[in-house]
């Protein structure tokens, strides 16, 4: 109930008040933070000097950021451009080779990047997953891709094999561990998707084809092979109407974004004062709550420019990827939470909904729920920090289940009936507000730290309550019935336009 259901004029209003209000209220004590700290000794490693003509540093701390938009800023752009300009070359010349161009391009690049003994390797990987793929066995697939994923993440294979790098510069880790866990998914879909048309007869050409496409090779997002092989085989691609318009408009979002981030960071120093735990118990609540909102923020914002930049390029190349992952804004339960959606999709497609099945059991969900983290955990490399926060969103993600379930018995179900459907929006809210705030905690765990998480929550739940914990579910609340307003204008949007389809 009270899902389709707007609220009076009057109220939202309101709700864009108070939520706009507290924003601006708590930038201003972050602000006021960093320039407090802007000279502190604990700083000065991840505070450098930015704008010297007026006298503004700049928060340094996430360093792949700063290696994405300095050093390795013209070798992005370099090999982005070229696979760009080669693409279109072959596809104007010889239309049915730009998939084989996509793939001796990427290969050509990862042998640049990371020399020809670390192609050879991964090379190594993609055949002995063809291999298994020829068996026909889905779990025979899957658990040797696991195998394989696990032999880059575990000692003493992950050490052994890191030794086939060529040279060593600042993003080398990086790219090592991106390209290898990439490809290892990609193999894995393709072995899977094999199993599941085995009258498509895969060869080991297209899975070299699907692996190496550059754009997608070293940060992702990963497309399942069924996806990626048919778009990609279309000898002449046809773009929608208006597409020029939207790859144009989504690449100048990610210029905007990337200097946005470049002048926030210059003002608020959000990923630096966490590190410094004397000095965040010394922040007022509300700055200390825009603190913890903002780590999140700035994450999805990173990944939203990282995949703004690939899928533009992406989408030049007649592709259709991923989108980049909802804003942390506007989620308020677990089951639409995730900061990269191409794995989202893969655990998905090949896990969760596998296992799952409708998601309305709480037995299949809790054994999909944990299947699916057990190998999100082994993606994401095997640590305490991974262990607690896969923990954690499991767990979040079940009792959102079960807090269903027992919305639907009696009496709260007679309860809810008897309510108003904008007074059962309204206390819909009140939980999605908790539940935005569990997935902050839950998140800020591998994000930032533990320890500062703990914190965070001792002095906004224990010794800030009732004034500060109320005052800011309140204020949560405000922006869940914002974000339920847009969404509700979307969805009755949608039922429009398929009404006017129907008519013509």
């Amino acid at each position: 109930m009270g899902i389709k259901t707007a609220l009076p004029v009057a109220e939202l209003g309101l709700y864009s008040l108070v939520l706009s209000g507290a924003l601006a209220y708590a930038g201003r004590g972050l602000l006021e933070a960093s320039q407090d700290g802007a000279h502190r000794k604990a700083f000065r490693e991840s505070v450098r000097p930015g704008w010297e003509y007026i006298g503004r540093k700049m928060d340094v701390a996430d360093f792949e950021w700063v290696m994405w938009f300095t050093s390795f800023r013209n070798v992005i752009i370099f090999a982005l451009s070229g696979h760009v300009l080669f693409a279109k070359l072959c596809t104007m010349v010889a239309p049915q080779l730009r998939s084989w161009m996509y793939a001796v391009y990427g290969a050509l690049a990862v042998v640049g990047t990371m020399g020809p003994w670390y192609l050879l390797l991964l090379l190594g990987h993609c055949v002995g997953l063809y291999v298994v793929s020829l068996f026909g066995q889905p779990w025979l697939c899957l658990g040797v891709g696991l195998a394989s994923l696990a032999s880059f993440k575990l000692d003493p294979l992950i050490s052994w094999q890191s030794g086939f790098v060529t040279g060593t510069f600042d993003l080398q880790e990086v790219l090592f561990h991106g390209g290898s866990g990439f490809t290892v998914l990609r193999c894995t879909s393709f072995a899977l998707e094999s199993c599941a048309h085995p009258d498509r007869r895969y060869s080991l050409a297209d899975l070299l084809k699907y692996n190496f496409y550059l754009p997608f090779f070293f940060f992702g997002p990963i497309m399942t092979f069924d996806r990626f092989h048919a778009q990609v085989s279309q000898v002449e691609p046809v773009r929608p109407e208006g597409e020029l318009w939207r790859i144009r408009a989504q690449a100048g979002l990610s210029v905007v974004a990337i200097l946005a981030v470049d002048v926030f960071f210059h003002f608020f120093y959000i990923l630096t004062i966490p590190s410094d735990l004397k000095f965040v118990n010394r922040l007022p609540d509300s700055a200390l709550a825009g603190l913890a909102y903002s780590n999140l923020v700035y994450d999805w914002v990173k990944a939203a420019v990282l995949f703004g930049v690939v899928n533009t390029v992406a989408r030049l190349d007649h592709l259709d990827p991923p989108q980049p992952p909802k804003c942390i804004t506007a989620l308020y339960v677990f089951a639409e939470t995730h900061f990269d959606r191409g794995i989202n999709d893969w655990l998905c497609k090949y896990v969760y909904d596998h296992i799952g099945g409708e998601h309305s059991a709480v037995i299949p969900e809790l054994g999909a729920t944990i299947a699916t983290f057990a190998i999100t955990t082994l993606w994401l490399g095997p640590c305490d920090v991974v262990y607690l926060w896969s923990c954690l969103n499991c767990f979040g993600l079940n009792f959102e289940l079960w807090v269903q379930k027992l919305a639907e018995l009696e009496p709260l179900a007679q309860i809810e009936t008897s309510l108003s459907e904008q007074m059962s929006r309204r206390v819909r809210a009140v939980f999605g507000a908790m539940n935005f705030w569990a997935i902050i905690m839950y998140n800020l765990v591998s994000l930032n730290s533990p320890e500062f998480t703990e914190l965070v929550a001792q002095r906004l739940l224990l010794s800030g309550f009732p004034q500060t914990t109320l005052a800011i579910l309140f204020v949560t609340y405000c922006g869940v019935q914002l974000v339920k307003e847009r969404e509700r204008a979307l969805a009755l949007e949608e039922e429009q336009k398929q009404d006017k389809e129907k008519l013509e």
